[in-house]
């Protein structure tokens, strides 16, 4: 037989495709709740964390909604903190988990990963400052929110992020709002170490070099896992009972060619991202912030323009962006191909249409890619006036997949977030879609792993180990317990 393919007849619980925070995630949790399951994680590159995970590829923020401001929409005259309740009790219980790990001895030194830092939003003109007032006023009046400071004082910024604050006067329009508890998370640091339990806990090692080709229906179990060895070419068949595809990017792609009616109508439209990183060490060790302002009226989300501290190597860095460019890969080392290879019969229409409502987005990704360093570093002045050219440099982000889906008005819509996509027994799952992605690993996970193994988790051992594990999920938490666990947290991982 051609490659030297071979039938190795393994049957394994579940297969995760892909090595970065998703899989780690799921595979230790899974690992948790049942330590005899039967895991394998394929991974096509030679390490872990190497694509939308790394910290160079991925923003960062623990995105807790303190700071980010598409999270709390304008609506009837005022400001909706819903989302932003959802997306910042959906982090804590990423960080119930991860001081879950710390307590049990699973995780020795967190501060490798999270580094807390000040989440702070800054906008600009009289319209987006009455914006932040009102928001200010409404988050102060939840439990969630109500250390958040706030301030039309230019002196009070200087405290805060000086570099934004110098050189302005208090006849500009510009206010602030501050929740000190913030954090920077490095997503690549923090993989590594969930995969590392996993090997040296549960014996449980990435395949690394192993690219999936094809997920078939199998009759003895529910799945049949085509991998490709990318060092030998040599082809392998596993047996699994479930499937996770969290290979960022490059889900689309794979989703594609499993026979299950749930994929019908999902598109994807690739979206590159580009920081400026400040290469001067006397203004990073000026700023200790994470600080977002709001994007223009007609530009997509992840547009917002924000000032950041990151800890990457060992090592304070300081970037702003994001500036968005195109390429058609689905992942950083991706084929060129990849959009062409994703348009179907049953997507073209939901894409179309969503091309066609998104007019604004094309001219947005247009006027990016035709930007100079002098227009992007005229972009940062807006935020930090003193900026000089030679002190920063362009550094290229990851690639990310924005879904497209149908829509019964428009055809087809984009959509930003992420998305579990599950045959009708959970027996395979699919992760689509990008931030806040990382940020809410945990919470997404134990949604797969709800509709994967239900008999596990809702058993009774289960529900007492989830509610030791994450307190937070899936109940309807009050001011006490959320306090509580955020102490807790705070202790356990040292913030």
């Amino acid at each position: 037989m051609a490659n030297n393919s071979i039938h190795i007849d393994k049957d394994y619980d579940l297969i995760c495709v892909g090595a970065g925070i998703m899989s780690a995630t799921l595979a230790l949790m899974a690992k948790l709740f049942d330590p005899n399951m039967k895991i394998l994680i394929l991974e096509r590159l030679d390490d872990v964390a190497l694509e939308s995970s790394a910290a160079w590829n991925n923003a960062g923020t623990g995105h807790s909604a303190l700071c980010e401001l598409n999270y709390c929409p304008e609506e009837n005259g005022g400001v909706s903190i819903k989302k932003a309740i959802d997306i910042c009790n959906q982090f804590e219980v990423s960080k119930q988990f991860w001081s879950y790990l710390v307590a049990h001895g699973l995780i020795d030194s967190p501060e490798d990963f999270i580094q807390n830092v000040p989440h702070h939003s800054c906008v600009f003109g009289e319209d987006n400052v009455n914006y932040l007032k009102q928001r200010y006023d409404a988050m102060k009046g939840h439990f969630m929110f109500d250390t958040i400071e706030y301030t039309e004082q230019i002196e009070k910024m200087k405290e805060w992020f000086p570099l934004i604050a110098q050189g302005r006067t208090s006849e500009e329009k510009i206010a602030a709002s501050r929740i000190n508890r913030g954090t920077e998370v490095n997503y690549g640091n923090l993989t590594r170490q969930l995969f590392k339990i996993l090997e040296t806990e549960y014996d449980t090692k990435v395949q690394c070099h192993h690219e999936v080709l094809d997920i078939d229906p199998d009759e003895s179990v529910e799945w049949s896992v085509i991998v490709k060895n990318l060092a030998t070419d040599d082809k392998k068949y596993y047996d699994a009972h479930h499937v996770f595809i969290g290979a960022g990017g490059g889900s689309l792609l794979l989703l594609q060619k499993v026979e299950i009616d749930e994929k019908e109508g999902y598109g994807g439209f690739p979206v590159s991202g580009e920081w400026l990183v400040c290469k001067n060490e006397d203004i990073i060790s000026q700023h200790n912030a994470k600080v977002y302002s709001k994007a223009g009226p007609h530009d997509p989300p992840m547009s917002t323009p924000h000032l950041d501290t990151r800890y990457i190597n060992g090592k304070r860095e300081l970037l702003f962006g994001p500036f968005a460019g195109f390429s058609p890969k689905f992942l950083k080392e991706g084929s060129n191909l990849d959009l062409f290879k994703s348009i179907t019969l049953d997507n073209i229409a939901p894409m179309l249409g969503a091309f066609w409502h998104n007019l604004p987005l094309t001219k947005y990704l247009i006027e990016q890619l035709a930007m100079s360093h002098e227009d992007r570093m005229n972009d940062l002045r807006k935020f930090y006036k003193d900026a000089k050219n030679e002190d920063w440099e362009i550094l290229v982000a990851g690639q990310r997949v924005q879904i497209i889906k149908k829509d019964e008005f428009e055809n087809g819509k984009l959509q930003f977030g992420t998305e579990v996509v599950s045959s009708k027994n959970g027996s395979i799952t699919c992760l689509l879609g990008a931030s806040p992605g990382a940020s809410t690993a945990t919470h997404v996970m134990l949604q797969v792993l709800d509709k994967a193994f239900p008999e596990i988790i809702h058993s009774k051992k289960g529900k007492r180990l989830l509610n030791e594990i994450v307190p937070s999920w899936n109940t309807d938490i009050n001011e006490e317990q959320f306090k509580t666990q955020l102490e807790k947290s705070k202790s356990l991982l040292k913030l």
